[in-house]
């Protein structure tokens, strides 16, 4: 069948934070100049909003550069924070510590990330961009020249077999002008780009973290809107990087979880065990006791910061958001500068596009970034989050050292030396750890934790995570790291089962996949792909969660 095509000016992948403050800065600017700009956003998810678990602490800059009467408008930014606590945990007790200054949150507030996008999305549609949620980009589309003339939409109603069934729909081609990719971490088209472009060449390698976030709702005795807490140590080794949040916002609602870096060497570890366990500590289980679970979720974070900042464009394409790498890892906020780089894109997009270039270069983009605050800023921090490598306190002392002898401006610059999927060491080489069984009122299994993710996908269709080659699967993965994925997953997606000859073999069960995508991150061969699923497909978090 054959394929519908419409055109745009721009087409924008991602309804997140810098997809939706890219539109509408563009029709900003378009309407400031009475010119016309059509502009689309792509959204994978059934609404914009739907991948997006409640719970994020705002520093409101970025929203007040794009909508400064943002307040007067309803915008469901409400909670301001009042208190900042900075905890160390050993296994029982928990001492406070001084607050960082980058983790200082005075004039910030807590937020449902997914209610902010809901709002930016009207805001966007009330200047005229165009929004198609449910639809994934699912390829880049070229011109005769090379260059990106699009996104290609992905088909819909294939069959295991890949082969079109009795629903078959073709997808669609979006061509623009200009093609903005904002799909977040590890997105499967920045992906493909960066492969094409060679868009990592020259630059240190990415390094990420995976969040592990649950949604609560508490007595109203034991909420105290605005509390901020973080934590680092327990149940973390000094040698593992990573730590905790929970925030208190709106009627009772307690967003918490754990980070930690996919950098980590121990095959054993399990992040969504370690998030368990960090909530049966006596300084935390109080906080959950009578309350009750409400969603769960997971994502992968882009922790390399400045040193990993690919290049940005390409013919007819940029990077913005997350998707490139701008969050601020000491400060745990990426939302405000995801916004900013979508503004300064958006900037550079404008006027390229209106010296009538067609699928231009958008070389000023970096630029602009480069002479924003959005760049001070990630400098300023770049050599705190390398600094963990060396462990948990010589990591502190330098972080201390950095921010108030050089205040963010040392006389070097230190390096990420290996992709997260090399730091793997043998099974061998650790003890097995012992994670306690859940007890279904504050800790939980992980399928238990996948239903109230909502998450959903349509059976009958090609599986999105693709493994390259099983071989490859058992004879590194299992014989040598003891099966991994089955531990990196938060999802139980991953399940090694007997192959039914003496042997095993990796089964992918699919439908249970939050796309959180660390198994395209952390698998020790790079034997994973993540790719979108049939439009629509994975978590689906309604408004207010």
């Amino acid at each position: 069948m054959e394929r519908e095509s419409l055109s745009f000016d721009v087409v924008i992948v991602g309804a997140g934070p810098s997809g939706l403050s890219a539109a509408i800065r563009l029709k900003q600017l378009a309407e400031a100049s009475g010119r016309e700009l059509s502009v689309c956003v792509l959204e994978k998810g059934s609404e914009v909003g739907a991948h997006i678990l409640s719970g994020a602490c705002l520093e409101p800059r970025a929203l007040d550069e794009l909508l400064p009467d943002w307040k007067q408008q309803g915008a469901p930014v409400t909670t301001p924070v009042v208190e900042d606590r900075f905890l160390y945990l050993t296994a029982r007790r928990a001492f406070h510590l001084p607050t960082p200054p980058p983790m200082r949150n005075h004039g910030n507030f807590v937020i449902s990330l997914g209610d902010l996008c809901r709002w930016l999305a009207g805001r966007a549609e009330a200047l005229g961009v165009e929004i198609f949620p449910g639809f994934a980009g699912a390829r880049l589309l070229f011109d005769e020249q090379g260059r990106v003339r699009g996104v290609g939409t992905g088909d819909m109603g294939v069959g295991k077999d890949g082969e079109p069934g009795p629903h078959f729909q073709p997808g669609i081609d979006i061509e623009a002008r200009l093609t903005l990719l904002a799909e977040g971490c590890r997105g499967s088209l920045a992906k493909e780009a960066m492969a094409r472009f060679g868009l990592r060449e020259g630059v240190q390698p990415q390094t990420y973290g995976i969040g592990i976030k649950e949604l609560w709702e508490i007595p109203t005795e034991r909420h105290r809107p605005g509390l901020v807490l973080h934590s680092i140590g327990w149940p973390l080794d000094s040698r593992t990087y990573g730590g905790s949040w929970l925030y208190m916002f709106g009627e009772n609602l307690v967003s918490l979880g754990f980070v930690i870096g996919l950098d980590y060497e121990n095959p054993w570890l399990s992040p969504f065990d370690e998030l368990q366990r960090w909530k049966t500590h006596p300084e935390i289980r109080p906080f959950l006791e009578g309350g009750r679970r409400l969603a769960y979720g997971a994502r992968a974070l882009s922790e390399g910061g400045f040193q990993s900042i690919p290049r940005l464009v390409a013919p007819g394409l940029a990077l913005v958001g997350d998707c490139a790498g701008f969050l601020n890892v000491p400060k745990i906020k990426g939302t405000h500068t995801a916004m900013k780089s979508g503004m300064v894109c958006a900037e550079a997009a404008f006027e390229a596009l209106a010296s009538g270039a067609e699928r231009p270069l958008l070389a000023s983009y970096p630029e602009r970034l480069r002479q924003s605050w959005l760049w001070e800023e990630l400098y300023r921090v770049r050599n705190v989050r390398p600094a963990f490598r060396f462990g948990l306190w010589p990591a502190l002392g330098y972080a201390a050292l950095d921010t108030w002898l050089f205040r963010g401006k040392a006389p070097w610059t230190l390096r990420h030396h290996r992709a997260d999927h090399e730091t793997l060491r043998p099974a061998a080489a650790y003890p097995r750890i012992d994670y306690p069984k859940p007890d279904g009122v504050v800790t939980f299994d992980k399928l238990s934790s996948v239903f109230v993710s909502n998450t959903n996908h349509e059976e009958d269709q090609p599986c999105h995570l693709r493994l390259r080659d099983p071989e490859v699967a058992v004879r590194v993965n299992w014989q040598t790291y003891a099966g991994p994925e089955s531990r990196y997953c938060p999802a139980a997606v991953y399940e090694w089962i007997d192959d039914g000859k003496g042997g095993k073999r990796l089964q992918i069960n699919a439908q249970n996949c939050v796309h959180c995508k660390s198994c395209d991150i952390k698998d020790p061969t790079q034997n994973i792909d993540w790719v979108p699923p049939q439009g629509g497909g994975g978590p689906n978090y309604p408004s207010g969660m």
